[in-house]
């Protein structure tokens, strides 16, 4: 504003740095003339055309010095379009100890006050008033975002480096801890879970990259999203290596690599072949079956997704032997009529006769599928009979055998369909089978969202792993210790189903020894042994398990050979000495026999024999 009219009607005067008290105000005063106060300066406002009536508001005013008045002028020329208001740190002006320290004392009201530049007599000056607190706040909002935007890139640089590439022990102590417990764990125990393994630091560095960013529904060059050029780069090469692990031609056999798990794997089967209610048939669950294969509890209630949304009816083995009953399978599935008919499943240590379980499947018109998630290493190093020349669908975990990565993958055939000898129908010559679409339409959209990119790069690296004579030679080497320690636990008495193993895994029956496989089970976690309890052929479903599941591949790993297998057993026989022991002192409840393990000295004892075996083994992927 310009004062300097000789007609204003505005007089300004001059006041002391001191406020006056109010008491000091000279009675005759004109009441219209307002004091407003500064620690700096004060100006009196005298308005003669004002109404008596209408209050005047108090507006702060301060005095800047010439250099503000300068950078008051070159914001105000900065702006464009209108004029705008910003904040306007004075200089520090040296003037003492006394004045800096004011100065520090008022830099928080400071921040809160806004400069505009105006004339009296034709001279500039520089008017700073306090903003209301809404102005305040907004425009302390606009300052920084103007000072973030205005700020170097080297700053906003680091600004993301601070959070995005802090390592896991900075960013998070607490996970950080217990991962590495995790890790000790490991490496001082004996790992003797059937479906467990150990994958290499190639798979753990797939597992932890940039891949886990990228968002991928779809299938390669159908994507619903863009960016995805070297996603699907990964995902063809996993299909192809997928192929070529298991000697398979891509003109007969496609595959899917993005199921989560082999239960996904398996449901995306039935989901893209049945209709819901339509029948399957899997091996039992005490039999030694998979519940992803239909899975009822003694009472009936259903368990399992394939039991609730198909209907299904399990075939056993023969109590006697621990092998498959292929007669009275056959009659069943005569008699049931199933759509798809599965073999293979999660507790069984015997080969399977594929070559009859085709022929089972033609009488009564059945899809032949096989869940080959604990075999499917040993198949592809061919220590196993394949499935896959009697199977028209074959499904696996990807993380057991195979040592990769956790998920599910799913094998379908393809092409042309082979001439049944009985059909006298010309036009089935040119039948086609039709799994493809309906299987990866089934795996997305309907049951999953997007795949997980960074575990199918993983298990392309374990793939191309499988393919390789080390990986061979690793696989019969499985197969070797599983023998050698069914051989030991049967020259000390022990009970396996089946008498043996032909694969990677054995069952031990603990019920002559009067043992639950739970008790047991926790016996051997408390010792630094790790394996699971099992239900058996004839126990009361799985509330108490008669027996354990035994396997060799991630001791084997981590490169125990036969003669390790032996002193493993002999920890085995001692821990159920320990449990026998036990539950005569404490019995066979959980809950009474748990508190026994404390401070055990024989569990004690054991233990320490134990760690110090394991920590002898290398550890792949880490080291501790």
């Amino acid at each position: 504003m310009d004062l300097s009219h000789p007609q204003s009607n505005l007089s300004l005067g001059f006041l002391s740095h001191v406020s006056a008290p109010a008491s000091s105000i000279p009675a005759n005063s004109n009441p219209n003339r307002i004091l407003i106060n500064d620690d700096s300066i004060s100006f009196q406002i005298d308005s003669r055309l004002r109404e008596s009536s209408i209050p005047m508001p108090s507006i702060p005013l301060q005095l800047l010095e010439s250099q503000a008045v300068q950078n008051c002028r070159k914001i105000e020329n900065g702006c464009v379009g209108e004029r705008e208001r910003v904040a306007v740190v004075e200089p520090k002006r040296d003037v003492g100890e006394d004045a800096e320290e004011r100065e520090e004392e008022n830099r928080g009201e400071d921040e809160d006050e806004e400069v505009e530049e105006f004339r009296i007599l034709g001279h500039s000056m520089c008017l700073k008033r306090r903003r209301d607190r809404e102005d305040s706040v907004s425009s302390s909002t606009a300052l920084a975002k103007r000072v973030f935007f205005d700020s170097s890139m080297e700053a906003r640089k680091g600004a993301v480096r601070a959070w995005g590439n802090q390592p896991l022990r900075l960013a998070d102590p607490e996970i950080f801890n217990i991962m590495d417990k995790e890790k000790l764990r490991q490496c001082k125990g004996i790992e003797l879970i059937a479906s467990e393994n150990f994958v290499c630091r190639a798979v753990m560095e797939a597992l932890g990259s940039s891949l886990t960013n990228k968002y991928s529904e779809g299938m390669p060059g159908q994507r619903y999203y863009g960016g995805n050029q070297y996603i699907d780069e990964i995902e063809l090469l996993c299909c192809d290596r997928a192929l070529a692990a298991f000697g398979l031609s891509s003109e007969s056999w496609g595959v899917n690599v993005q199921p989560y798990s082999c239960t996904s794997a398996n449901f995306a089967v039935y989901t893209g072949l049945l209709l819901p209610g339509d029948r399957i048939m899997g091996l039992d669950t005490l039999s030694g079956g998979n519940s992803s294969h239909g899975h009822y509890t003694p009472s009936g209630r259903k368990v399992s997704g394939a039991s609730i949304f198909f209907e299904s009816l399990p075939y056993k083995v023969n109590p006697q032997t621990g092998y498959v009953d292929y007669d009275k399978l056959e009659e069943k599935a005569l008699d049931f009529r199933p759509k798809i008919l599965i073999c293979g499943g999660s507790s069984y240590p015997r080969e399977w006769d594929y070559a009859r379980l085709r022929q089972i499947a033609d009488k009564c018109g059945a899809i032949l599928m096989c869940d080959m998630a604990q075999i499917s290493g040993l198949i592809a190093a061919k220590e196993c009979v394949s499935p896959f020349d009697y199977c028209d669908i074959v499904t696996s975990t990807t993380h057991k055998s195979l040592r990769g990565p956790r998920g599910g993958i799913i094998f379908f055939r393809k092409g042309k369909k082979p001439r049944k000898r009985s059909s006298l129908n010309p036009s089935e010559d040119n039948e086609q089978y039709d799994f493809e679409d309906k299987i990866n339409f089934a795996v997305f959209p309907i049951l999953q969202g997007g795949p997980h990119n960074n575990h199918i790069a993983a298990l392309a690296i374990a793939l191309k792993q499988v393919a390789s004579p080390e990986y061979k030679a690793y696989m019969q080497q499985v197969k070797r210790n599983a023998q050698a320690l069914a051989s030991a636990l049967l020259r000390r008495k022990c009970k396996l189903l089946t008498g043996g193993t032909d694969n990677h895994l054995l069952l031990w029956d603990l019920r002559p020894l009067g043992l639950t496989g739970k008790n047991f089970e926790k016996v051997c976690e408390s010792c630094h042994i790790t394996l699971n309890k099992v239900a058996l052929i004839g126990d009361n479903g799985a509330i108490t398990p008669g027996g354990v599941r035994i396997g060799t591949p991630a001791m084997t790993t981590r490169g125990c050979l036969e003669s390790d297998f032996e002193v493993i057993a002999d920890f085995l026989i001692r821990a159920a000495q320990i449990t026998s022991i036990m539950q005569r002192e404490h019995g066979k409840v959980a809950k009474c026999f748990i508190k026994g393990l404390q401070s055990n000295k024989d569990i004690i004892d054991l233990r320490n024999r134990i760690e110090a075996f394991a920590s002898q083994f290398a550890m792949p992927g880490f080291d501790v």
